[in-house]
């Protein structure tokens, strides 16, 4: 039993309404809102206080549920008044708020360099305006395109021009949105600049904790490569050991995705615990002196928060230092713990810090699995029994992977829409090695450049995590590793969640009624998919996709597409904007084509620029047909200029007739501009795919 009595675990009762104000929050985050939801915070904590004090006069003991009712009523708003408080869009000083000349910011983590880009986010502490500095606030994403920007650190403070932009949102179906995952981290503006258009104005201004431990974190890493030659051992070791993911390779990110393995990269809570563990071997001593356990506990839990400040203050292991701090205090003062209690408080005291934190995938991954690990797996562990000591250990290790894959698995496959079939195997090979190499990689780290024990160390390190990443990768090709294009809708996902609930329920309390709610729920889960299956199948469709500077047209026809576009498959903008949609729609056989390309399959003919596909004719105009002269009118349903051909619409309304005019990102804007005022003096329906949505046209 977790809790006797729900006394026994306070803060997940009270949690709950906390989280759904949150959550509502999280939609509502106006400042509109402000002024309303904290009068009626106040005025409802005003009633409960009152009632307190008339508890007995007014006889509340015969109507208990007044007082919850309150709490949770209060919470609720706390909740919601949080998130509108922390959105720094509602702060009246924002820098967004004024047209300014010039911006000062501060480098407020540390820069990243790829692809030639140096990026990072800044605060932004004061505006130029006309020569006077006015103080503001804010966050900005910011991209720089110069090679001296290399030297840029955390605390430095820049001047930089006030010219900015707006996260862009997702422009094509299935794309990640990642102006929704900057707007969490409180980000809603990005500015892009070149050499000669900022200035260096002070060095060393930001926190000097946090900047000593990023000098230290990037001292640790150079040590590393001193015993260390493979990139990719440096790039795990960093990351296992440091929480530095910058170094890291797609193709290892994949491999430890696909086999289920991807929680090892994320400093967390198991990570964490061997610090814990080694701390105390290392502090045990304390105890045997008068009050060395409170100066062993306050020593290991300074050196275990200074760990997470290490690693970069991510949820997952401020969650996991909270905790073995509450914990280590509880122990101290020999208090009753209860796990699950202890767990929701730390959610509780992190969300009042940054209620954003609950919309942080690492966030919910983490407590959920550590919630699953506690309620879930010691239902999985009594399902069998060994005698063997050794069998019982490894039913143990099983049940943990299976019990926390299964409760995070809904959320898994909702954001990463894959299932890996052998994660038992994987992780059961990957976590004893993992936890050497963290023993192992601290060591190294700690102990003096000694040559001979150092150089042994850092070998040991490196084969032990290039034999790691060997398994990973047979396990990633093994066949059928993992079970791909899983697209769960919003309700899916909820009846995924209850029928989880359901069947772990089940194993605790044997009733009947819970298995026949789970087959329903199983029966509608089998509808939804198969409606969609059918529906995906039977649909025909044509989308013009928004690819910036590129072509990008799809002709679905069922499971199949043909792909009319100047990239290929491999192109990073292809796997960002063109497979998730693919994958979202079921399709399992594409073709790839250019526009110089002709094609005949038996639902569609391309011959140069003219496309039939199904009912629906398609133009591609471009260069190649500005200028020329046909003897009459061709007939089509789209006209699609890309290209940036040089022309107008009286030109090309010589030639053809069309109902829709499309101009795709590949066009001026000059060009654009001039077309789209041409297309509404004339009321000719256009669209144009240029920073705005790419759109479906059924075809059936």
């Amino acid at each position: 039993m977790l809790a006797n009595h729900k006394g026994e675990i306070p803060f997940v009762v009270l949690i709950l309404p906390f989280l759904l104000g949150i959550s509502l929050g999280l939609c509502f985050s106006s400042a509109g809102y402000l002024m309303w939801v904290f009068v009626s915070t106040l005025l409802l904590s005003i009633v409960f206080i009152i009632l307190n004090f008339n508890y007995a006069k007014f006889s509340l003991y015969k109507v208990r549920w007044i007082g919850g009712s309150l709490i949770a009523i209060i919470l609720f708003l706390t909740g919601w008044l949080s998130v509108i408080r922390y959105n720094e869009l509602n702060r009246p000083d924002h820098f967004s708020k004024t047209p300014a000349q010039y911006l000062v910011v501060k480098i407020n983590n540390e820069p990243a360099v790829k692809n030639g880009l140096v990026r990072f986010t800044a605060v932004a502490e004061q505006q130029i305006i006309n020569n006077k500095r006015i103080n503001t606030s804010g966050t900005l994403l910011i991209a720089i395109k110069d090679t001296t920007a290399n030297k840029l650190y955390y605390g430095d403070e820049l001047l930089i021009p006030a010219k900015y932009n707006t996260i862009d949102p997702p422009f094509n179906p299935a794309e990640f949105n990642y102006k929704r995952y900057l707007a969490n981290q409180n980000i809603y503006h990005q500015a892009f600049l070149y050499p000669k258009q900022y200035v260096v104005i002070n060095h060393n201004a930001g926190n000097t904790v946090i900047a000593y431990s990023l000098r230290l974190r990037q001292h640790l890493i150079e040590k590393f490569k001193l015993h260390m030659r493979d990139t990719s051992a440096i790039a795990v070791a960093s990351t296992l050991i440091l929480g530095y993911k910058a170094d890291l390779s797609n193709e290892l990110l994949q491999a430890y995705s696909k086999t289920g393995t991807i929680h090892i990269l994320s400093v967390s809570g198991g990570h964490v615990a061997v610090i814990f563990m080694l701390l105390n071997l290392v502090f045990g001593f304390l105890g045997r002196y008068r009050h060395g356990k409170v100066i062993k506990a306050m020593l290991i839990i300074t050196l275990i928060w200074y760990y997470s400040l290490l690693t970069g203050f991510s949820p997952a292991v401020c969650r996991a230092a909270v905790m073995i701090s509450l914990i280590i205090i509880g122990k101290t003062y020999s208090r009753y713990i209860n796990m699950l209690n202890i767990l929701a408080l730390s959610a509780f005291l992190l969300l009042l810090y940054d209620p954003y934190f609950i919309a942080d995938v690492g966030f919910q991954l983490s407590y959920l699995a550590v919630a699953g690990l506690l309620i879930f797996q010691p239902l999985v562990y009594k399902l069998a029994t060994f005698k063997n000591k050794w069998a019982d250990k490894l039913w143990g290790a099983c049940s943990v992977s299976i019990a926390a894959q299964a409760i995070t698995f809904p959320l898994s496959a909702l954001y990463f829409h894959q299932f890996p079939v052998y994660f038992l195997v994987s992780n059961l090979f990957i976590l004893i090695p993992a936890e050497f190499i963290i023993c192992i990689g601290m060591a190294y780290l700690l102990l003096p450049e000694i040559p001979v024990v150092s150089a042994i160390l850092g070998w040991v390190l490196e084969k032990s995590i290039l034999i790691m990443n060997k398994v990973l990768v047979i396990i990633e090709h093994a066949p059928f590793a993992s079970v791909g294009k899983i697209w769960l809708t919003a309700t899916e996902y909820l009846l995924a969640c209850t029928l989880i609930i359901c069947l772990f329920y089940f194993l605790f309390d044997r009733k009947k009624w819970l298995i026949k709610v789970s087959l329903i729920i199983i029966l509608l889960l089998g509808v939804s998919i198969s409606a969609k299956r059918i529906n995906a199948l039977r649909s025909n469709s044509i989308t013009f996709l928004n690819m910036r500077k590129h072509l990008g047209l799809i002709f679905k026809h069922g499971d199949q597409a043909i792909i009319l576009s100047d990239i290929n498959s491999a192109d990073k903008n292809y796997q960002y904007s063109v497979q998730p949609y693919l994958d979202s729609c079921k399709i399992t056989d594409t073709t790839i084509r250019n526009l110089k390309q002709n094609i005949r399959s038996a639902y569609f003919i391309k011959t140069n620029n003219l496309i039939q596909f199904q009912n629906k004719k398609v133009l591609l105009f471009n260069k190649d047909l500005q200028g020329k002269q046909l003897p009459k009118k061709l007939n089509v349903d789209y006209l699609y200029v890309t290209g940036n051909p040089h022309t107008s619409l009286n030109e090309i309304n010589k030639n053809y007739a069309y109902t829709s005019l499309v101009i795709d990102g590949s066009n001026s804007n000059t060009l654009v501009d001039s077309l789209e005022h041409q297309a509404k003096n004339q009321h000719i329906i256009y669209r144009v795919i240029k920073r705005n949505n790419s759109f479906i046209v059924s075809s059936n």
